[in-house]
């Protein structure tokens, strides 16, 4: 079990100083990468004691990589991911962005914690769960709306660079890759994290920051 610590009383008097300026973020996602979801739930921490109004955004590692040379094991993963990031892109479009950081959420939790790999299994019962029709399932299986989710991939990776991968984030119209975490921190250390990359990233001439990751993702 997960020690949560919430934050100190003057974290928790900051949020109240800052309520009526929330902070701007952006953040782009691929629904399959772990680290994204690690990131993601971060940020939803983050949210719990400070007012961030996020937009979420898909992204597609597949798009990422379509001109990389990368393994074919790694490729192999592409055509499952493509499916998750055409539902998002269909159902943002076809029923409103409101729903996009909903259906991340059903999409995340069974790909990820849950560890289901069967997108046909996945996509139906987020679908189900969140009151969607059934048949946006077969909009993961067709180009029809990868216009829109490449649009979207683009207006984010193109703020930072094709060398990147997801998640992206923008602070205040700061954007930059990551942070790559695992887990996703609580309480006080999930706001020292957040002030510590937001500090950073504001300054114009920083760029990277990077060590040897030593953990899987872990999903608590």
């Amino acid at each position: 079990m997960t020690t949560i610590l919430d934050p100190t009383p003057a974290a928790r008097s900051a949020v109240t100083e800052t309520e009526a300026t929330p902070t701007t973020v952006e953040f782009w996602f691929d629904p399959s990468c772990p680290w994204a979801w690690m990131t993601s739930r971060w940020v939803d921490e983050v949210a719990r004691f400070r007012s961030l109004d996020v937009t979420w955004n898909v992204m597609s590692l597949a798009v990422l990589n379509e001109n990389n040379d990368v393994s074919e094991e790694y490729r192999a993963f592409f055509p499952r991911a493509l499916r998750y990031t055409r539902l998002v892109a269909a159902v943002a479009e076809l029923h409103g962005q409101q729903f996009v950081k909903p259906l991340y959420d059903e999409l995340g939790a069974r790909i990820h914690p849950g560890g289901a790999t069967d997108p046909l299994q996945v996509i139906t019962e987020a679908l189900k769960a969140l009151g969607l029709p059934a048949e946006l399932a077969q909009t993961s299986l067709t180009d029809a709306h990868d216009a829109g989710m490449r649009k979207s991939h683009f207006e984010g990776i193109n703020r930072v660079g094709q060398d990147v991968g997801t998640p992206v984030l923008a602070v205040n119209g700061v954007a930059f890759f990551g942070p790559v975490i695992s887990p996703a921190p609580k309480g006080e250390q999930a706001l020292a994290l957040w002030d510590g990359v937001v500090a950073a990233a504001s300054y114009e001439g920083f760029f990277e920051i990077k060590r040897t990751r030593t953990v899987d993702p872990i999903f608590d």
